[in-house]
């Protein structure tokens, strides 16, 4: 892609706006805290204040609204409390230019690497700078600094008592995380009615299992109908697709393949209803009609080998989903992931953290660009004689990511938010010159339009809060001449900075794509490893070894899949992997690990006859992705003589009479398949 047509793919990405579900009541309590903090702080110590505090709660409700499953009072006090000791510690060099500078370096350079431990630390640590350099101008002296700072933390403290006081949809994210996991499964049933091949897509039974880990306190207070329906979930997955299969299941055509469908019909209805009665909390009634198909006594005679051990599973997991969501007691009965706490996990994140510090790591090439933008924009801000510099550094470091189609997309929309925000708030200011009192409250209205619109997109987000920002330092007596126009030219600034440190120092998604694939390979080996050596010797295994490699195979197709659509918007030319290769390989490998889901699906019981001739495929599995993985990095085509001789001496036992299960005589053959078909298409990048 040329850099025009990514620039205007950026630049369309970051101005659209998007229609989701808002969460008023939750707006409406962040809001209310944020006018709590301010109305006191103004009439108790004086506007000066009152901006402090009012950053304070701000900070602390934004938080509350990121993709986490902590609890939130939580956050809210974990943002208070870094943002009071950022200022303060702001203000203490902030007399010393060449002091703070430093200062500043140091912070935004920590606040980039924050971004390896997760997206949450990463915006609250970059708020914090941001709000850092608006700040520290505001005391004027050591003892008003750490008041300052005190009335910030006490802003996050009265965010976090109202979730405590004031709970709206308690466990309502984790409901809808697991509704929506149950609710995929329903589609997932649907379309294979009509596509025996249809696609599932991980992350809702990805998110799900990260709701599902809660702390010890979460854990004795957690609605009895939130345990253990995530497990049964991930086991129908996989019986769902062997059950609509042709290659294990039964023929495309025919009195078989009705009554699967019928299943599959049964199946999404009894899900789409348990997904429907956890999301509300109300009991689950099964339609009549699904309870009817899945109890049909002929089920038995027309089904037959795999499909009828699919179909019998997959009726007796479906009875417990249904149990399972109309509990009310709060016996666990279901897995119990342990969330660790904030202070636990401090010894992770260093280590996180340090293994971020190379020079080819996206996330220190991050932190190296946003600290020397935020630095340099202070600097060039401090020396131009427009006054408030620091908005320059405080535009880049908010729109800075550690890819380059967010720090584009969110620089284009915060200069546009910024322009609207500007306007409106401006035409309020000169028409209307609002006192100190009425200045605060629209500033508080500002805010709840920015809540509300939290996930609508950056630019209606920051118009929001280009908004609350005028008024509230309005409320400290700042006239709108000596913010709006400065403003604007330095946000625009500072979003060119934060454009060209990207082009200067780039950490580009596509040179990467062949380790993406490589890793991908490597979880999707060990993953069938794991199941064709199940299959092997039943009684020496356990499932937890095939959970753990499912688990690390969704992590690193998701990886693969998060690259590519960043690499599709990236200005530069393919370095050894083209697009239609990188499509091909992706199909290629989905296949793979599709197979071996299929096979997953008919795991024998732990006193089933043991298969001796898997555990030689097992073995070549593990070992040939893993070189296949090792050549895919070395820009090589891998070869699969190993996978082949195990699948031939497979197939030749079950020629000479041994006893072989159908599923892992055909889903070898399929494994195969799968791999020659990767292995084409690294081919055509070859030929190119």
């Amino acid at each position: 892609m040329s850099w025009l047509r990514a620039l205007k793919a950026t630049a369309r990405s970051g101005l659209k706006v998007e229609r989701r579900r808002p969460e008023p009541l939750v707006a409406l309590r962040a809001a209310a805290g944020l006018g709590l903090v301010v109305g006191a702080s103004l009439a108790l110590f004086g506007p000066g204040v009152a901006v402090s505090s009012a950053f304070g709660a701000f900070q602390a409700a934004i938080a509350t609204f990121q993709r986490s499953w902590r609890p939130r009072p939580t956050l809210a006090l974990a943002s208070g409390a870094s943002l009071a000791v950022s200022t303060f510690l702001g203000y203490l060099t902030g007399a010393h230019i060449a002091l703070f500078i430093a200062l500043l370096a140091l912070w935004t350079f920590l606040s980039g690497l924050a971004w390896a431990t997760g997206p949450t630390t990463g915006i609250i640590a970059s708020s914090n700078v941001a709000i850092m350099l608006v700040t520290v101008t505001l005391p004027t002296s050591v003892a008003d600094a750490a008041g300052h700072a005190a009335m910030i933390a006490v802003g996050g403290f009265v965010q976090a008592a109202l979730i405590v006081l004031v709970p709206i949809r308690r466990w309502g994210a984790q409901r809808d995380a697991l509704a929506d996991a149950l609710g995929a499964e329903a589609g997932y049933a649907r379309r294979l009615c009509q596509d025996p091949y249809a696609p599932f897509d991980p992350v809702p039974l990805m998110t799900a299992r990260s709701a599902a880990a809660v702390t010890p306190r979460q854990a004795r207070r957690r609605p009895a109908e939130l345990h253990g329906a995530r497990g049964l979930a991930e086991r129908i997955r996989p019986v769902l697709a062997s059950l609509a299969d042709p290659a294990v299941g039964v023929p495309r055509e025919g009195p078989q393949r009705e009554r699967v469908r019928e299943l599959l019909d049964a199946a999404a209805s009894v899900l789409h209803t348990a997904a429907h009665a956890i999301r509300h909390g109300r009991p689950a009634t099964i339609p009549p009609a699904a309870f009817a198909a899945l109890k049909r006594p002929d089920t038995g005679a027309v089904l037959t080998g795999p499909a009828r051990r699919a179909a019998t599973r997959l009726t007796a997991l479906l009875a417990d989903v249904v149990e399972t969501a109309t509990r009310t007691d709060r016996a666990d009965v279901g897995e119990l992931r342990e969330r660790p706490s904030l202070i636990s996990l401090v010894p992770v994140a260093v280590r996180t953290v340090r293994g971020e510090l190379r020079g080819e790591s996206p996330v220190f090439r991050h932190a190296v660009r946003v600290s020397a933008v935020t630095t340099g924009g202070y600097v060039i801000g401090t020396a131009l004689p427009l006054g408030h510099g620091y908005w320059a550094p405080m535009a880049a470091v908010m729109a800075m990511r550690p890819d380059f189609t967010q720090t584009y997309s969110r620089s284009v929309a915060r200069f546009c938010g910024t322009l609207l925000g500007v306007a409106l708030a401006t035409g309020v200011v000169r028409a209307a010159h609002p006192g100190t009192y009425t200045s605060a409250a629209l500033a508080v209205v500002c805010a709840f339009g920015m809540y509300l619109l939290m996930r609508s997109g950056y630019v209606a987000n920051q118009a929001c809060v280009s908004a609350y920002v005028v008024f509230l330092l309005g409320m400290g007596g700042t006239a709108w001449t000596q913010t709006v126009p400065e403003r604007v030219v330095l946000t625009l600034l500072g979003g060119v900075l934060a454009m060209l440190a990207y082009a200067v120092y780039p950490a580009w998604e596509t040179p990467r794509l062949r380790t993406r694939l490589a890793d991908w390979l490597a979880a999707d080996g060990r993953y069938a490893a794991c199941v064709v050596a199940h299959h092997a010797n039943p009684a020496a295994r356990g499932t937890a070894a095939v959970r753990e490699a499912l688990l690390g195979n969704r992590d690193a197709r998701v990886a693969w899949q998060e690259a590519v659509e960043r690499a599709a918007h990236e200005p530069v030319r393919h370095r050894g992997l083209s697009r239609a290769a990188a499509a091909d390989a992706q199909d290629a490998l989905a296949q793979f690990g599709r197979v071996a889901m299929l096979m997953e699906a008919h795991l024998p019981d732990r006193d089933a006859a043991p298969l001796p001739a898997a555990a030689a495929l097992a073995e070549a599995l593990r070992h040939a992705t893993e070189q296949g993985a090792k050549a895919i990095r070395e820009r090589r085509v891998p070869r699969w003589d190993e996978v082949r001789e195990a699948v031939a001496r497979l197939e030749g036992e079950g020629e000479s009479g041994a006893v072989v299960d159908p599923v892992v005589r055909d889903g070898a053959r399929l494994l195969l398949e799968a791999l020659d078909s990767l292995s084409d298409a690294l081919r055509q990048t070859e030929e190119v």
